[in-house]
């Protein structure tokens, strides 16, 4: 199940006082949201009557027609049982008008839900239901009807069970009262808000509403649906632009582009998943009084929705835009700073890097030159260490040694390749055989090196590696898998490049921008084999474990919404469907939980380092996980795919 909802705001040419002529464009929108297989139409405030009606809402004879035009679209929804409609309608009851929202499926009213807050210019006709606790006989409101059930109205806590999908419902104003009926409505359950609104227009009141929606689905941990009428409603007074926006959880989904606007039909997918994969980690939803709840079952089965028309990134870390892209590698930038700032200014220590001409040191050590830049220190108290060995190509040893003289640090070559010698010498191991001896053997003589030299120079060694590697355990354990602050411990190998080209445009560290472009271009990789018969880098990392832009896709929807196998491989067949085959997907997804669940020991004893995401994998805070725990349900069902 891949818990997508399909959702269509309808905003039909409502011609005020005509209700056949409504009734049938609400029906003509009903079938079109059908063959787009919306699981869910909404309508605007007042669709069938038009919201501009005055003082036409006391005529005994636009009621009347409010139950013929109902009648209608309650045979017209027997044709098209999948979907669910919520249409906008006047209603009286008890002597009182109320402003309404029938949701209607497969030819039955369901719910009728009356406004709550009724601004001053609507108290003329209308009601509030605030208070209203009553039955409604449906022979009273359908003329037709063969069986005359009663209907719960007015419950606050009202929700309807959608395929398994709350939906709560709510009017115009309501939004903007200062306790709206979807904070509620969420608390108890809802995970869709929607809102028939019929909102007038003046200049600024778009960029108002649209930020309401966005906000309230944020607040709510909701999908919000916003459905405004449009401008065939009467200007004598005001005019209506018929504007909808859909939001899920704080974001613009789906917005329509005029300004005025009408006859028209917006549809957008919606990820109920990612909704209940927060609120399983927001402790507010838990603390709702859902013994009042009423949940009344609109539709059995499941959702229509493949989830086709949902936006998806290849690169989930990553902002689209380069504007927000810089911005946020420069925010990430300056948390990293901070972090390692204070635990410098702590201990009062200096800095002490390994680099390697990588994407990873290099931006461990642009963090720790403007950390020390902050700290009004001199640069020189960030020392530098380069230790090639076997596998050292000749682009990153000179990219290592102009990157320290350039950012005016402390450098220092180390080789290592003596001491490696005589460590497999020592434990027996034949330098010709490159298996994993020979590479950690390498990863850890330069992690004892370091380690020893920040006691003479008096510093902390700052780690380097990022989140990914620590997803895939693909570091060595007490080698490079140890340091005293890991200030790249929550950024992703796909974010890592973006960030230090970001830093590199930056005026302080404009001297070192030729060498950190030529950085960026270097492949990925380890470099513990030896290069190839031209010297370049023969042991690339990608090669082994897979494409990060693909592992860092699954780690985002497996530990930010803990999304199974099933939907995280058809997620990525969209997102990818360019660029990998099936098969390959699959490969690669099964690699990553094999690794990811068998790794966690190396996890659960990392060193500290700042968190900067909403995914990380710090074992004190951010993912706690026993290293014994196992794989099989996972790998069988991706092995099943």
């Amino acid at each position: 199940m891949l818990d997508f909802v399909r959702i269509a705001c309808a905003v039909p040419p409502v011609k005020v006082g005509d209700v056949k002529k409504n009734a049938a464009d609400i029906c003509g929108y009903i079938e079109k949201a059908d063959l787009q297989k919306a699981d869910i139409v909404l309508f605007p405030e007042l669709a069938l009557t038009g919201y501009t009606c005055g003082d036409l809402f006391f005529q005994d004879t636009l009621h009347n027609a409010v139950k013929d035009g109902l009648a209608r679209i309650l045979e017209c929804s027997k044709a098209h049982p999948d979907l669910t409609s919520v249409v906008g309608l006047p209603l009286r009851l008890g002597g009182k008008l109320y402003n309404c929202a029938a949701v209607i499926c497969n030819g039955k009213i369901c719910g009728i839900v009356p406004k709550t807050h009724i601004p001053g210019n609507e108290r003329r006709w209308f009601s509030s239901g605030q208070n209203l606790d009553s039955y409604l006989s449906l022979a009273d409101l359908i003329p037709t009807t063969e069986e005359a059930p009663w209907l719960i109205l007015a419950n606050p806590n009202q929700i309807y069970d959608i395929c398994g999908t709350m939906v709560g419902i709510e009017i115009c104003e309501d939004l903007m009262a200062p306790h709206s009926p979807s904070v509620p409505l969420a608390l108890n359950g809802a995970e869709i808000i929607l809102n028939l609104s019929a909102s007038n227009e003046t200049v600024g009141k778009r960029a108002y509403r649209r930020d309401l929606v966005r906000l309230q689905s944020n607040t709510c941990s909701c999908v919000y649906a916003f459905c405004s009428a449009g401008y065939t409603e009467s200007t004598s007074d005001l005019v209506l632009s018929g504007h909808s926006v859909m939001a899920e959880k704080g974001k613009i989904l789906a917005e329509n582009e005029n300004l005025i606007d009408t006859d028209y039909m917006l549809v957008q997918d919606f990820d109920i998943g990612r909704i209940r994969a927060d609120r399983l980690r927001n402790q507010y939803f838990s603390y709702a009084n859902t013994a009042e709840t009423v949940v009344e079952q609109v539709k059995p089965g499941t959702l229509r929705s493949d989830g086709s028309l949902y936006p998806l990134r290849k690169l989930p870390f990553i902002p689209s835009s380069k504007a927000e892209r810089d911005a946020r590698c420069m925010e990430i930038f300056n948390l990293q700073v901070a972090g390692l700032k204070q635990r410098l200014a702590t201990i009062g220590a200096n800095a002490v890097i390994g680099i390697s001409g990588g994407l990873d040191s290099t931006l461990a050590l642009l963090v720790s030159v403007e950390a020390m830049r902050q700290l009004g220190r001199p640069l020189t108290d960030v020392y530098g260490v380069t230790m090639p060995c076997f596998g050292t190509s000749d682009r990153t040893y000179n990219n290592s040694w102009e990157l320290m003289r350039k950012l005016g640090i402390s450098p220092k070559e180390i080789s290592i390749r003596n001491a490696v010698t005589g460590h497999f010498e020592d434990i027996g191991h034949d330098i010709n055989i490159h298996n994993a001896t020979y590479e950690n053997a390498q990863a850890r003589e330069r992690t004892q090196i370091l380690m020893d030299y920040a006691s003479v120079v008096g510093g902390i060694v700052v780690g380097t590696g990022d989140l990914s590697e620590l997803a895939l355990g693909w570091c060595t354990y007490n080698g490079d898998h140890m340091s005293m602050y890991s200030v790249n411990g929550s950024i992703p190998k796909t974010l890592i490049r973006w960030m230090i080209e970001a830093i590199a445009a930056q005026p302080d560290f404009v001297a070192a921008k030729d060498v950190l472009m030529d950085i960026l271009d270097t492949p990925i990789s380890p470099e513990l084999l030896p290069p190839d018969a031209e010297g370049k880098i023969a042991q690339k990392t990608e090669d082994l474990v897979g494409p990060y832009a693909l592992h860092d896709f699954f780690l985002f929807y497996a530990l930010r919404y803990g999304f199974t196998p099933t939907k995280i491989f058809t997620l990525a067949q969209r997102a990818f469907a360019d660029d990998f085959d099936d098969e390959t997907i699959k490969k690669w997804l099964k690699n990553f939980y094999r690794r990811f669940f068998t790794q966690q020991f190396k996890r659960n004893c990392q060193p500290d380092g700042v968190k900067v995401g909403s995914v990380g994998l710090g074992p004190r805070g951010d993912w706690q996980m026993p290293s014994d725990a196992s794989a099989r349900i996972w790998l069988e069902e991706a092995e099943q795919l």
